[in-house]
């Protein structure tokens, strides 16, 4: 477990870490010409090959540093308040630590999202040194399978590391849904989550276009019972979920590519990453006038959207901003799907 040197580190930085949040919070309630989370995609290359995933490939190579370094110097300027890199496997990226460290200069809070295959001491310590704030592993069951290989089996040893020499917060995502074989592996993993120290939350795996599946009755009892977990460890706007594990549409205001940017390895700036395609505009050549159009158009897909992320930052701005259709001159509805 921690040092008490380590303790006393990751304390300091979780009051740096609130501060700061709290700042943003104020900022994103004063303006909305900023966006306030953005989704940075370094590599699309994964080390893994999960059945449900469409966001990874295995050919792709790493974003030049030049050009990741230019795309958080943009972020900064566009005021965002915090930056997720992720993939793929971002960890494949030889210099994340120095887009990390860009992003700590630029006073922007940092995140990684990770399968966590590739931690060790040595690599954590250096994500410490770099100035990461949060980090985030899915675990999606106890035992491998044919659906996933993030299992607890695997990367608990990795989970021990974590609680031994990291500085920045953890959580853990332990999943429902979309083809899970057991449902019940994620409280056994929700509940070693906060044993170790870390957050823990539940997500509801999406389909194939990031679209509402309801979960079955085994599925909804998980969910419900690790909602109660959640409470002791982390803060979560929970009605937009438990519509979904209803298979309720949500009536919300989508503010993405506005409030919200998913930027992938081509520096274009999409809605999240299950609806990539529109704007489709390069990050360097995005303006406010961007921000405002996207933050006041209207988006089709939010009613049976999953992206938890996206609602949560949308939330701030749930009382004000009357939506409007798309345009003529927009895809119909709204957005592009992938492939």
């Amino acid at each position: 477990m921690a040092s008490a040197l380590v303790k006393l580190r990751r304390n300091f930085k979780a009051a740096e870490r609130n501060a700061h949040g709290w700042w943003q919070v104020l900022k994103a309630i004063a303006s909305t010409d900023h966006p306030l989370l953005a989704h940075l995609i370094p590599i699309r290359r994964c080390n893994l090959d999960c059945t449900y995933c469409n966001e990874f490939d295995k050919v792709s190579k790493p974003v030049p540093i030049e050009q990741m370094l230019r795309r958080v110097d943009k972020l900064a300027e566009l005021g965002t308040s915090v930056v997720t890199i992720s993939g793929g496997e971002p960890m494949l990226h030889p210099e994340l630590d120095d887009i990390i460290h860009r992003m700590r200069q630029r006073r922007i809070v940092s995140g990684l999202i990770t399968n966590g295959y590739l931690l060790t001491a040595d690599r954590i310590q250096r994500l410490n040194r770099a100035g990461l704030e949060w980090l985030q592993i899915s675990i999606d069951n106890v035992n491998p399978d044919e659906v996933s290989k993030k299992s607890l089996k695997v990367l608990d040893r990795k989970l021990q590391l974590l609680a031994e020499h990291a500085d920045f917060h953890v959580n853990i995502n332990s999943v429902v849904g979309g083809g899970v074989s057991n449902p019940q592996d994620a409280l056994t993993i929700g509940k070693r989550a906060l044993e170790l120290g870390f957050s823990s939350t539940v997500g509801i795996i999406h389909d194939g276009s990031g679209q509402l599946q309801p979960l079955g009755d085994e599925e909804r009892r998980v969910y419900h019972e690790m909602k109660q977990l959640e409470k002791r460890s982390f803060t979560r706007v929970n009605a937009f979920q438990d519509n979904i594990a209803l298979g309720r549409p949500n009536q919300w205001r989508c503010r993405a590519g506005a409030r919200y940017l998913y930027i992938c390895e081509d520096g274009l700036v999409h809605y999240c990453s299950q609806q990539r395609g529109y704007p489709g505009i390069p990050l360097e050549k995005y303006t406010i006038s961007d921000l405002r159009r996207e933050f006041y158009t209207e988006k089709s897909c939010a009613p049976h959207c999953t992206v938890s992320c996206v609602h949560q930052v949308s939330i701030l701005d749930a009382w004000r901003g009357p939506q409007r259709p798309a345009t003529a001159s927009e895809p119909a509805s709204g957005l592009v799907q992938i492939e």
